[in-house]
């Protein structure tokens, strides 16, 4: 039976993991951390990270706290920084304070900290804890986490599809197969991304700008304006430089062009990078590009396009998880089929873990994730 101390650890640890949350769609390339102080069973300070380049959690709750902070707890959903970054840091902050334990969700992968943090706090004389609510701290930044740990971004791949696991006719006509509701989440993806990846294909198909649509969020408007202040950087996929630079997607703001084509100033012209990473047969590297994305600080990336892309990304094993959003319609055996993945036999076929099924409007919504190979 859990003591009194692990039963009060574990809900403090909770409000503070609902605080973290708060900053989903604002904190990159930072974590999402939050941070709650008690003192004598009373919560006196509460706060969260907002955005890189201001305060972190522990700043906010102590400012929060103030004179009330000396002799509390303090629990955090990670390891307080204990290196001078864009801020100070926060391990340094806690023990001026005066606090007197501090509770961590978990230890920071980052190099920089690796237990450094909880290791200044416990030399001041502080008692230090770790590991409470841990799976759900991890859970927060799963983008922050493989790209501290891997050195790669977390790709999450949406697909849309009908009950016959088809995301377009063969005309290429998708609009909508999924009613608002679900589009609504889509844009939510979009949001909390770093990176929203596309193909000149999808684009092409669709005049699709792949913007956050505030309008579609479904969020309040203090979020909502916290979202606009931090779009996420659209990539695109253009292996040939198909795509005309008067197209909407190029005039709905800067964007990154991925290729495997020579260069071409007129992009940079135009207010767009041009990343030239050719793989051979006029297609681009995209292990490579993955690796380019994360030495850019980009944690967690949304890959929404075609059957070829995610096709391609699928076979390269470079999905983390799947969010397919299956409407209760067919569109019969000449539509588009979902993966670009040509497999011959049973033994091929990849396996996933369905972590979540929910409804979604008039819609289904699954989360799932790839399991290892056999024999891996």
């Amino acid at each position: 039976m859990p003591s009194q101390t692990a039963i009060l650890d574990a809900h403090y640890m909770a409000r503070a993991l609902q605080l973290a949350r708060l900053g989903q769609y604002s904190t990159h390339p930072n974590p999402r951390v939050g941070c709650v102080i008690v003192r004598d069973g009373e919560v006196v300070g509460e706060g969260w990270h907002v955005r890189a380049g201001e305060p972190h959690a522990e700043v906010h709750a102590l400012r929060q706290a103030g004179e009330r902070a000396k002799g509390a707890c303090a629990y955090v959903t990670l390891e307080p920084c204990s290196h001078h970054g864009r801020t100070p840091p926060c391990a340094e902050a806690l023990v001026k304070a005066g606090v007197t334990r501090v509770v961590a969700a978990m230890q920071d992968p980052n190099p920089q900290v690796a237990g450094q943090g909880l290791r200044r706090l416990a030399e001041a004389g502080i008692e230090v804890a770790s590991g409470v609510l841990e799976q759900d701290a991890r859970a927060l930044n799963p983008g922050f986490l493989k790209r501290m740990e891997h050195g790669l971004p977390f790709v999450r791949a949406k697909l849309a599809m009908s009950l016959d696991g088809r995301t377009a006719m063969a005309s290429g006509e998708s609009q909508w197969i999924t009613g608002p509701a679900a589009r609504g989440a889509v844009q939510r993806l979009r949001a909390r991304a770093s990176v929203v990846l596309t193909s000149a294909e999808s684009v092409l198909a669709d005049n699709a700008r792949m913007t956050v649509r505030a309008d579609e969020l479904g969020l309040d408007a203090e979020t909502t304006a916290l979202v606009l202040s931090r779009p996420p950087l659209r990539v695109l996929i253009d292996g040939r430089l198909r795509l005309p630079l008067n197209a909407p997607f190029f005039q709905a703001g800067p964007s990154l062009v991925v290729t495997a084509a020579a260069p071409d100033p007129r992009y940079a012209e135009a207010g767009h990078e041009l990343l030239c990473l050719p793989a051979g047969d006029g297609r681009v590297d995209l292990p490579g590009l993955l690796d380019a994305l994360a030495a850019r600080g980009v944690n967690e990336i949304l890959l929404e396009a075609g059957a070829g892309l995610v096709g391609a990304f699928a076979q390269h094993g470079l999905i983390d998880e799947y969010q397919l959003f299956v409407a209760g319609t067919f569109l019969g055996s000449q539509a588009r089929p979902l993966l670009d993945w040509p497999l011959a036999n049973m033994s091929e076929a990849p396996r996933l873990k369905i972590t979540e099924m929910r409804a979604v409007g008039d819609d289904w919504r699954v989360t799932a994730i790839p399991l290892p190979a056999a024999g891996v």
